[in-house]
């Protein structure tokens, strides 16, 4: 097998399997900084003997294995033969190829789980965390990371290593959080994988709108998630994305320019992922415990999935939604879509009012989005030279050449 070949293989196994081998690591050494070295280590040791001697017919086995004798190694290279590497040189023998004790079915679950609880551990920075995550759960490189981010691989790099001895100063225990942590720890989850998702399908910056690829990733981490910890908020968040995502086949239009949702072919939403959302919606609904900020949200998407047109959707229940979600969690943001929702249920001036009044409390300052909002309005309402200096405040704060696009079109239809 070629250089490329074994790579290709290396990669594939990876992307799918990084988050059992590492957490199987981090729960055979008890360190988890250690085992995503040891990963690391494996996988360069695979691009050689897999060129050689081609794939083995159980890669994962094969990773593990030579994670753990490098492991052996590690302890081994300590001052002190200690207690630690007593305990697992005495059970197992470098020639021993069974890797029971460590891809233990059993245990695959929880390891997955705990590698996700420690990845987005509040002891982290937030964008530490998501890269953390980006790195030994979904399986991508520095350099896709980095690349979705529109950061330099060396910052991503940084920050994959600070937080890594981050966690090993601060003795975090590589393990499921105990009942009564739950709830705090599984909201720095959601959180993550929320701004994942987020970046992908709003691209802050760059040339691209969405980032498809660093969405579609977010909702793999929050199937899993649901699958091992089925809490109503982490249903709540896997339907909000799938719902969210349910429009992206029509978002972009065969030039690959943004479509904005007034203008979608909505009968290119896809919808087999809006099945899933409100299936996942009505579970969180289920639960009875009431919908948090992430089920507010998906009920607000599931209002435009249910709506045949704009002119359809039921804007007044929208209006209420954002209501509730800003008493929940109050945010400019929240503000703004509440602004936009009310013009749509109520008229401009009336949304206008709202993002007056949201305009002096100076959250968004700097922000491209309230100008732009605000140039819509002004537009709908004929007041022709203010949404064009709106639009143009906004067009040159924005950071996204696809956002930039449709901008310019909105001023240029203004200007004839």
């Amino acid at each position: 097998m070629g250089n490329t070949a074994a790579r290709a293989a290396v990669e594939a196994v990876w992307r799918s399997e990084s988050a059992r081998i590492v957490g199987a690591l981090a729960r055979y050494t008890g360190d988890f900084p250690l085992a995503e070295d040891l990963a690391q280590e494996a996988v360069a040791e695979a691009l050689v003997s897999w060129s050689v001697n081609g794939v083995p017919t159980e890669p994962v086995a094969w990773l593990l294995t030579a994670g753990r004798r490098r492991a052996i190694d590690a302890f081994r290279r300590r001052a002190a033969r200690d207690a630690k590497y007593a305990v697992l040189a005495g059970g197992l023998s470098e020639e021993d190829s069974s890797v029971d004790a460590l891809f233990n079915p059993e245990a695959v679950q929880d390891d997955v789980l705990a590698l996700m609880f420690i990845s987005c551990h509040p002891v982290l920075s937030k964008e530490s965390r998501i890269a953390l995550t980006l790195r030994v759960v979904a399986g991508m490189g520095t350099d896709q990371i980095a690349k979705a981010f529109l950061v330099p691989v060396p910052t991503i790099q940084a920050r994959i290593t600070r937080a890594k001895k981050t966690l090993a100063a601060a003795h975090i225990p590589f393990a499921v959080p105990e009942e009564h942590e739950l709830p705090e720890r599984l909201g720095s989850v959601l959180q993550v994988v929320y701004l994942i998702f987020s970046e992908g399908s709003f691209a802050s910056a760059g040339d691209d709108w969405m980032r498809k690829d660093l969405a579609g990733e977010a909702r793999r981490l929050a199937r899993i998630l649901v699958r091992l910890s089925p809490e109503p908020e982490a249903f709540s968040l896997l339907a909000l994305m799938e719902l969210t995502a349910a429009r992206f086949p029509a978002r972009l239009d065969a030039a690959g320019r943004p479509v904005l949702l007034e203008d979608q072919d909505r009968r290119r939403w896809d919808q087999s992922a809006i099945r899933r959302g409100r299936a996942a919606l009505a579970t969180a609904v289920a639960a009875g415990r009431g919908l948090g900020a992430y089920g507010l949200q998906a009920s607000i998407a599931e209002c435009h999935a249910a709506a045949a047109s704009v002119a359809d959707t039921d804007w007044a229940r929208i209006v209420i939604l954002y209501e509730a979600l800003g008493r929940l969690t109050p945010s400019p943001i929240v503000e703004l879509n509440r602004a936009v929702a009310v013009a749509m249920a109520q008229g401009p001036a009336a949304g206008l009012d709202v993002l007056d009044g949201l305009a002096d409390d100076g959250g968004l300052q700097g922000s491209h989005v309230l100008p732009a909002v605000r140039g819509e309005l002004l537009t709908r309402m004929g007041r022709t030279a203010e949404a064009r200096e709106a639009l143009l405040l906004a067009h040159g704060r924005c950071s996204n050449a696809a956002e930039r696009f449709v901008l310019a079109r909105k001023i240029e239809e203004l200007g004839a």
